[in-house]
């Protein structure tokens, strides 16, 4: 999932060495929170109009982990 997430936000920013993911343990009720973490300049080409691109982010990583029966997050920072 994290080669995923990391593989989705370097298509998009113009620094993809700055790219850089980190899992927290699952939560109690199982869900793993991703933080994506990009360049300062490279913000708002992954967060989007409106946040457009990165709620297309989240929900595409809902649906690849629904077909692993898994439950995520993605916070962006």
């Amino acid at each position: 999932m994290q080669e995923l997430l990391a593989s989705i936000a370097q298509g998009l920013v113009e620094n993809p060495d700055a790219v850089s993911v980190t899992a927290d343990a699952p939560a109690e009720d199982g869900t793993v929170v991703y933080h994506l973490h990009v360049a300062e300049e490279d913000m708002g080409r992954v967060i989007g109009k409106q946040g457009r691109i990165a709620r297309a982010i989240r929900v595409v990583m809902r649906a690849a982990a629904t077909r692993e029966n898994r439950k995520v997050a993605v916070e962006i920072g």
